[in-house]
């Protein structure tokens, strides 16, 4: 169901511990899952620019073309790469995290830059679906850009029937960026109506988390963001009904775990987005939890070998391995 937008609030930055998607503490497994959290992580960053990473381990994919539900295609473009971890497959065993990148919405950044990111998580134990889709300035943009989102996800059940160990009873859709709202909206995209982009979804992830994602989109575009202007093709004065679609605080679900992860030190998309993102799902009865890295500004979250990188590694290891235990 939608929602309406809240206002800025406060920022509210108190707590000692990483809470996760189960809504506890590294020491107190009581503890309220509604909680804002302060996570410490080292101030050293890297700068508000983006490099391509190139990848560090073993782990190689195996990529599948999905099909699109617009008129055309791109198979440069209209592919996933499901990574699975080292060892013995056993059936149903293996939790599925889903990686949505960032970058705008625009064509200079693709999915090539999580290959790290996907390593590294499928070196812990889990099966990594990294979705690649057209963009801005490469036949992307409304509704493409979302339209291609929705069939990567849609896809996966044809990928799990050709590995049985994925498990997709709990699945996590996490995103960076442009990402974090892309994998906030799949997450909602049950409660579209049918003539809407992405609407009658045939995969629901059971979490979601983004990274310093535009989660306030309305509230973005007032605060400057012309990003989102260009991918949605106007504002929310020009074309309410679309950001009414994909933005993902008009969009909340309460029976979804979310988790909103920003950086104090974020000029491109402000914690405040996420805060106020978190809000707005308290208020509906929802379990959302807002992390703050101190020291993190947009990139470092997901740049290896950066202490703060290993905290989001970790937050999505835990939400994704708590799920399997449930």
């Amino acid at each position: 169901m939608r929602t309406k937008r809240t206002k800025h609030l406060p920022a509210a930055i108190a707590v000692t511990a990483l809470l996760l998607l189960t809504g506890c503490s590294a020491g107190d497994p009581t503890a309220a899952d509604d909680t804002t959290a302060a996570v410490a992580a080292d101030p050293g960053q890297a700068a508000d620019d983006f490099t391509k990473i190139e990848a560090s381990t073993n782990v190689e994919p195996i990529r599948y073309q999905y099909p699109t539900t617009t008129a055309d295609r791109d198979n440069d473009q209209n592919w996933v790469d499901l990574f699975l971890p080292p060892g013995e497959r056993v059936d149903n065993a293996t939790p599925l995290v889903v990686l949505i990148h960032g970058g705008a919405w625009k064509s200079e950044i693709g999915a090539d830059s999580f290959v790290t990111f996907a390593q590294r998580l499928a070196e812990r134990g889990m099966a990594v679906y990294n979705v690649e889709y057209r963009r801005v300035g490469a036949g992307g943009g409304w509704p493409t850009t979302f339209a291609d989102v929705a069939a990567a996800l849609d896809y996966i059940p044809n990928v799990q029937r050709a590995n049985p160990s994925v498990n997709l009873d709990d699945v996590v859709v996490a995103g960076h960026s442009a990402g974090g709202q892309l994998s906030m909206w799949a997450g909602t995209r049950h409660n579209l109506k049918d003539n809407e982009v992405g609407a009658k979804p045939k995969f629901r992830p059971s979490q979601v988390i983004s990274i310093s994602g535009p989660v306030d989109m309305v509230t973005a575009v007032e605060m400057g963001d012309k990003a989102i202007v260009g991918a949605l093709g106007g504002t929310p004065d020009d074309i309410p009904e679309r950001y009414a679609m994909v933005d993902p605080i008009q969009n909340i679900d309460p029976s979804i775990p979310t988790i909103a992860i920003n950086g104090d030190a974020d000029r491109t998309v402000p914690a405040v987005l996420g805060q106020n993102y978190v809000a707005a799902a308290k208020k509906r009865g929802g379990r959302s939890t807002f992390v703050m890295i101190p020291g993190a500004n947009h990139v470092s979250l997901v740049t290896p070998n950066n202490p703060q990188f290993m905290t989001v590694l970790e937050t999505i290891s835990r939400a994704s391995h708590s799920a399997q235990r449930r």
